[in-house]
């Protein structure tokens, strides 16, 4: 995290300033239609973990300005990269999310505005699988505040689905337009996501005490199936809510089955040492 804090960035008519920022890692076919989408921003930073994939230079080439931050988490990724802001408003963006002339018309909208709250819920529209998602849970849906001014919220520190901190007395509100999310390009992208969130999730759940079982594992896999399958009406939403009830469960048995498996730290039985006797010459 930077040792001080950044100059702000003053615009010419005394407006506020907004710094645009977007997470990233490898993520060469996402990375510059997300920029793309806030190029109305006065800033924009890319903060990435180490890309090898060409990444940084089509950020470089869109006028971003790329800060490099090891990866310890989600938590303290988030928040070295709004350290590095310089907007007097943030507003968060991830690989997968593009934000949309609406949202960028209502976000310029708060910003002029004196009396606006200081943090904003951004609602999301997602695409997958060749439509637009309106159940399981996803319309709309929302992650962290993705709008707020600058110094007046923070994030904890956990890896995963970390949560966020509002400066005392700060309100929150609701953005009125959407941003849209394409979480998954394909099927094998579910897999590498799952993989990954609940290998980090695991953490989570060992910190809480948890992992005690491979039937909990299974029964929390089952839950998170059924809850946006049938309770959250994914059902509706054809195969792609399948797909997406299938993977929450999917990631969800893993979260608690690694966490089980790592309580246990289960090692192989030794073996003595062998060598050749006469009877096996």
């Amino acid at each position: 995290m930077p040792d001080e804090t950044p100059p702000r960035i003053r615009r010419e008519d005394g407006t506020p300033s907004v710094t645009a920022y977007v997470i990233a890692y490898n993520e060469a076919e996402k990375i510059e239609a997300a920029i793309s989408s806030v190029l109305w921003a006065d800033e924009i930073i890319l903060a990435d973990s180490h890309s090898t994939d060409g990444t940084i230079e089509i950020a470089e080439r869109l006028g971003a300005r790329v800060v490099q931050i090891d990866f310890k988490g989600f938590g303290p990724l988030r928040n070295e990269a709004i350290a590095a802001c310089r907007g007097d408003w943030i507003f968060s963006l991830d690989s997968d999310e593009r934000c949309t002339p609406e949202a960028r018309d209502a976000i310029l909208a708060v910003v002029a505005d004196p009396d606006a709250v200081d943090i904003w819920n951004v609602p999301r529209r997602n695409w997958f699988m060749g439509r637009w998602i309106r159940h399981c849970g996803w319309y709309p849906n929302f992650r962290q505040p993705q709008l707020f001014r600058n110094g007046r919220m923070h994030y904890d520190q956990l890896p995963v689905h970390e949560g966020w901190i509002p400066a005392e007395g700060a309100e929150v509100a609701v953005l009125p337009a959407d941003i849209w999310q394409i979480p998954f390009k394909d099927l094998g992208e579910i897999q590498h996501k799952a993989n990954r969130y609940s290998t980090l999730g695991a953490e989570k759940v060992l910190a809480r005490g948890g992992g005690g079982s491979m039937a909990w594992a299974v029964i929390r896999g089952l839950h998170e199936f059924v809850k946006h399958y049938f309770l959250k009406l994914g059902v509706l939403d054809g195969w792609p809510g399948f797909m997406i009830s299938f993977g929450a469960g999917e990631g969800a048995f893993y979260k608690f089955a690694k966490a089980h498996l790592k309580r246990m730290d289960p090692e192989p039985p030794p073996i003595r040492r062998i060598e050749r006797t006469d009877a096996s010459r």
